[in-house]
């Protein structure tokens, strides 16, 4: 599938929203169900990262992003915000295509960079929420008249293989240091995917966490307001509400560790009581005790050397590399080897 065969008339794009594209799965991605039956009814109990967004637990995240400990992202705003210019200038990609786009307030930062250097890339903001893609392609296009917006649905962790293909070099992009939430093998597994979709004259601009003091790290998880607890909690509501689950809130405690072997972050649910809860849609009953723990997310980080091996063992080598003063977070320029 080539991008241009997709593409409506620019004047049609400027007069309506253009729809989504639906982009098929490549592998198969268990849904909530599945994953409280293989991973929550007995331990080590677990749960994946991505159902701590629902709408609330979205505005929680949010809110996170503000609290002086939560260092991520406002570095990673600042790093865009300072060498834009010079990515963008150095490139001069015809499209940008974002993994994880969410509302794409930090890529502003690159088509900012492109309004002063008269650059017009299309921009393929590729995210599982169609909702939220409709309405920030709508207020993208009324920020940047000449900005051609493209919306994809789909889950980018289940595979690239049907993502659309770029006529002219592309810029894909992902941001947030979600490189993070995934495992070693399952990170070189995601960018072996996408370095397989992208072509001669592609590039990868990768955000990712660095290595620092334990003190700063368990902090930026563990903040005074409490809304990272708030956030991690937040996921028992998800169960109740999707599955008729019983959780109590107030039965559970938010944790999060940095753990030195692994260099992640650990958030956990640690429960105060022996419980049993039951999830009443599903037919299914989870026993746990007093002091076991629910894993609810991993936060790699990373040496600058374990950057270059990951991009390594995924066939793509570093061009270029942004970091602030104290070393805190990467922005990565990468190309396939």
């Amino acid at each position: 599938m080539i991008l241009h065969d997709l593409l409506p008339d620019v004047s049609l794009a400027e007069k309506k929203l253009i729809p989504a594209i639906q982009v098929p799965v490549q592998y198969n991605v268990p849904d909530l169900i599945e994953d409280v039956r293989s991973k929550l009814l007995t331990p080590p109990f677990s749960l994946p990262p991505k159902y701590f967004y629902d709408h609330h637990g979205s505005t929680l995240f949010d809110q996170i992003c503000n609290t002086p400990e939560y260092y991520p992202t406002r570095t990673e705003a600042k790093l865009l915000g300072r060498y834009c210019l010079h990515i963008m200038d150095t490139l001069d990609v015809q499209h940008i295509i974002e993994l994880g786009s969410g509302t794409s307030r930090k890529t502003r930062h690159l088509f900012d960079a492109c309004q002063i250097l008269n650059q017009t890339p299309k921009y393929w903001p590729f995210d599982v929420c169609e909702p939220m893609l409709l309405q920030t392609a709508s207020s993208l296009q009324k920020s940047y008249d000449w900005l051609s917006v493209q919306p994809l649905a789909g889950d980018y962790s289940a595979g690239l293989r049907h993502l659309p293909k770029a006529d002219g070099a592309g810029l894909y992009v992902f941001l947030g240091s979600s490189i993070g939430n995934f495992t070693e093998p399952e990170a070189v597994s995601f960018l072996t995917d996408v370095h397989q979709h992208m072509k001669a004259g592609d590039s990868l601009l990768l955000g990712i966490d660095r290595v620092k003091d334990k003190q700063v790290l368990e902090a930026a998880y563990n903040d005074q307001q409490g809304l990272t607890a708030d956030f991690n909690l937040n996921v028992l509501s998800v169960l109740n509400n999707e599955l008729a689950a019983d959780f109590v809130l107030a039965n559970f405690s938010h944790q999060a560790i940095f753990n030195e072997q692994d260099s992640q972050i650990e958030m956990y649910l640690q429960a105060e009581r022996d419980q049993k809860i039951n999830f009443r849609q599903i037919d299914e009953v989870m026993k746990i005790g007093q002091g076991e723990k629910i894993l609810t997310e991993i936060s790699r980080k990373y040496t600058l050397e374990g950057i270059e091996g990951l991009l390594a063992q995924a066939g793509m080598e570093i061009i270029d590399h942004f970091e602030p003063a104290d070393e805190y977070f990467s922005l990565i320029l990468a190309r396939c080897q």
